[in-house]
């Protein structure tokens, strides 16, 4: 009874984690922030590896080449060329190639020691990202149609009685010009939230079960190899939602580009 009760005292005690722990101070003291120098440091990583991956270009290439052209021909054939379309994607590459290791490389932050936070586990960066990929693909469309083309390629569907177009426009419109980019975000953003507070949760509740003493000492130390299995699980999220992400920009602008919706 007094084990019990001790249990049920400890169990209050323990502070689950949640959105406060993505609330990050500012470093030194000043506005700029963690995830701001992880944005920073990302875009560093990603043009030093490229940079040095072509700097010296051979017909047998080094190992750093090897690696530069295999991760750009992967974005390159994988998603621009398969996706666009073998006439305008050239032009394209380089957006999906940034896009895509800058993504990537941020998510791989949760999962580095020392830094361990997803950047895009904060929403308003994933916002932001997501409202670049609108104004790039909706760019795109219009230049190639102009406003009011544009405007009726993604809003009016081919093959449609002219009787549904009441009913029909202006749902295209709300999913086809505003609902995308906040699909977009949300779907980066919530994944990389998620993995975060899973993660934590088993970290944090391992220690504390281990600290609580008894079946503890048995779950606490469990709790910390499913930490340590959903961290690799966590890794080909990551991935997956770098890959995702690049791939619906690489779709929207495809679609801009047709010629029929």
């Amino acid at each position: 009874m007094t084990f019990t009760a001790s249990a049920t005292v400890r169990a209050e005690e323990f502070s689950a984690p949640g959105p406060g722990i993505f609330d990050l101070p500012g470093i030194a003291g000043s506005a700029v922030t963690k995830p701001m120098v992880q944005l920073v440091l990302a875009a560093i990583i990603i043009f030093a590896f490229l940079f040095l991956a072509a700097r010296q270009r051979s017909l047998v290439p080094g190992k750093l080449q090897f690696a530069g052209e295999g991760a750009y021909n992967f974005v390159r054939n994988s998603v621009a060329r398969d996706v666009i379309g073998g006439h305008d994607f050239q032009k394209f590459v380089p957006y999906l190639v940034a896009m895509f290791f800058f993504i990537l490389v941020n998510n791989l932050f949760a999962s580095v020691p020392f830094i361990q936070f997803p950047t895009f586990s904060r929403a308003s960066m994933a916002y932001a990202l997501a409202g670049l990929s609108w104004l790039v693909y909706n760019a795109v469309g219009v230049a190639k149609h102009g406003p009011i083309g544009y405007l009726k390629l993604q809003c009016v569907p081919s093959g449609v009685s002219p009787v549904m177009y009441p009913l029909l426009v202006p749902l295209e419109f709300f999913s086809n010009i505003l609902v995308r980019p906040v699909t977009l975000a949300l779907r980066l953003f919530c994944n990389m939230f998620a993995g975060h507070i899973l993660l934590v949760l088993f970290s944090t509740g391992g220690l504390y079960l281990i600290e609580s003493g008894g079946i503890g000492y048995v779950a606490g130390p469990l709790a910390w190899v499913l930490a340590i299995l959903i961290s690799f699980l966590e890794m080909l999220v990551q991935f997956l939602q770098a890959y995702v992400f690049t791939l619906l920009n690489a779709m929207y602008i495809q679609g801009a580009l047709a010629d029929e919706h």
